[in-house]
Formats: structure tokens, sequence, C-alpha cells
């Protein structure tokens, strides 16, 4: 107990060149992660054969459930037990109950857009062949065929296309709404990711280990950036959005070099073992450990897996190679966990 640190001193100022340098080491490979999947889907210049986007979506889809299990849960556990905090905090686990007010409180958002979405539609006097599941399955980017309430009213639906939505080549219709359920999904998947990379930033601009950090910082943000990218390549969006993926494979890049970049502004004084520092890492871990949950589970895994019409049908070879991408997310992520 010697040891604890639990006052306000700054932090480690060692290979203090490389630690700014690391500034832009891991956003040029962070961006690059987050960007690619995106210029490669929408580019034709580049072509990656849609099996390879599969193969990414699935790895990133258990990267994202790793990262909120081994590396913001369990760290908003320990924060929040520490001997730092207060007597009190080591009498309710409230990093756990963090985690499930943002789980539920992600829920609950996402049911009041999806009702706003659904009554919008009727006024339009669309409806969706997918019933009720429609918006959230387009928020894992499917898109969803395009029926009216009323026979008569098709050829209304198909002018009220080309201004509120758009029909792609299968003649599938993207509607505003659709468009807004997709991007709060991503949204959500942005906020829990962004909070945790800004912490890691300010624990890589003061940690002693260094060294060993900033190399797993590296293939974190890479393998966390393919995730987030993968994701936001299969965004299918009206032609006005068009620039929110790009919009959000930026900000995941930047987010950890500004947290870098602020910790080495007060690494004479920040020292992320103190007991704000602590308890708000802690708060700041669990909160986003639930949201990722939330997000891995529900938007990305159950619409992935169990409500996707396309994968229920494949062989079980394809369904066992699916799951084998998804498992080696979880697993490297996972292992990560080891040294960060």
């Amino acid at each position: 107990m010697s040891d604890l640190n639990c006052g306000s001193g700054g932090g480690s100022t060692t290979f203090h060149g490389l630690r700014i340098a690391s500034v832009f080491i891991i956003w040029v490979t962070s961006s690059f992660a987050a960007t690619f999947p995106v210029v490669a889907r929408r580019s034709r210049r580049i072509y990656i054969p849609t099996p390879i986007f599969e193969t990414a979506k699935y790895f990133g889809s258990g990267v994202i459930i790793a990262t909120a299990f081994i590396h913001l849960l369990s760290p908003g556990v320990q924060e929040l037990t520490s001997p730092c905090l207060a007597p009190a905090w080591q009498d309710y686990p409230y990093a756990f109950a963090l985690a499930l007010l943002s789980s539920l409180g992600i829920f609950i958002i996402e049911i009041i857009a999806f009702r706003i979405g659904t009554a919008k539609l009727k006024e339009l006097g669309i409806t969706h062949g997918h019933g009720a599941g429609a918006l959230s399955a387009s928020a894992s980017g499917h898109e969803v065929p395009l029926t009216s309430s009323d026979p008569e009213k098709t050829e209304k639906d198909h002018e009220v296309v080309h201004t509120h939505g758009r029909l792609d080549k299968q003649g599938s219709f993207v509607s505003d709404e659709d468009a807004l359920a997709q991007l709060i999904g991503v949204a959500i998947l942005e906020f829990g990711v962004i909070l945790h990379s800004v912490l890691i930033g300010l624990t890589l601009a003061v940690d002693e280990r260094f060294k060993v950090l900033f190399i797993v910082v590296i293939f974190h943000q890479m393998f966390e950036g393919l995730g987030v990218g993968s994701r936001l390549a299969f965004l299918v969006l009206p032609h006005k959005y068009r620039h929110v993926p790009y919009l959000g494979s930026f900000l995941y890049g930047i987010t950890t070099p500004i947290g870098i970049a602020a910790g080495l502004g007060v690494q004479t004084t920040y020292n992320p073992g103190s007991t704000r520092a602590t308890m708000v890492s802690g708060i700041l871990d669990s909160l986003s450990a639930g949201i990722l949950l939330y997000t891995g589970f529900v938007e990305l895994l159950a619409h992935e897996f169990l409500f996707n019409a396309q994968i229920r049908e494949v062989g079980l070879p394809k369904l066992l190679y699916n799951l084998g991408c998804m498992m080696l997310g979880v697993g490297l992520m996972a292992l990560l966990g080891k040294w960060a």
C-alpha cells in the first residue's frame, strides 16, 4: 500500500519526444483503419471483394464486444473499487450499475427514435416489408423494400423517394427515417468508442509503462478502427448524408491523439492514479462499457446473425466462418487486455 499514489502529482515525463510523435503515429494508424473500409467500399478505383468486407465486419463486431468487457468494464470495476476512493464506493457495484444504466438508456433512446420514425413513415403512406424491425435492421446496413399501405399509392411512394430518400439498384427504399435509424446506431457506437479513446490518449501521455502501452494502443486502435470503419462502410444513406461515414472515421481517428495532446499539456499535474482521475475514468469506462455491450450484442450480433435472413439461409460452413471471424476479433482484442 506504500506505493499507492492518490495525490494530484504529475505523471511520467520520460520519452517526451516519442510521446509527442505518438500523437501523429496513432492519428495516422487509427484514421487509416477507420477510413480505408469506407473509401474502398465507395470507390470505383479500389476493388475489394465483398467477402473481405464481410470478414472485416464480423471481426469488428468481436472487437467491439471484447472492448466492452476487457478494456472498459474490467478497468471500470478496478477504478471504482480503488482504495483511493471513499469507502462508500466499495459498498456497491457501481461499475456494473452504471453499465446497466447506459445500456437501458440507449435502449430507451432507440425505442423513442423508432416510434418517431415509424410515425413519420405512416404520414408518408409508406410501410416496410420487414415490419416493426425494419428501422433497426436498416441500422445494421440492410436496406428494406419499399411497399405502400395502399396499392394505389405505389406511384406516389416512388415520387416520395426523390424527396425523402432514394432507391438502390435492387429497388430498396432508404428514407430519411431509415437514415436516422442508421445514424443513431452508428452515433451510439461512436460515442462509446470516443469516450474510451480519449481516456486511452490521456493515459498514454503520462503512463510510466509508455513503450509497452504505446505498441498495444497502436494495435488496439487499429482493430477498433477496423470495427468502426467496417460499420460505417455498410451504412446505406441518402445522397445528402454521403459525408457522414467519412466524418465518423475522422472523429474516431482524431480522438485518441486529442487525448494524448491534452495529457501532454497537463503532464506535470495530471496523475491518472489520483482520486479524482480514478473516479472520473471509472465512471466513463463503465458508461462506455454499457453502450458498447448494447451495441455489440443487439445492434451488431443480433441483427447480423439472428435477424438477418441471408445468414439464416447460408450453409453451415459460411455461418461457421462468420462466427469464426467474430471470435477472432474477440480473442485478439481480449488478448491485448493482458498489457493494457
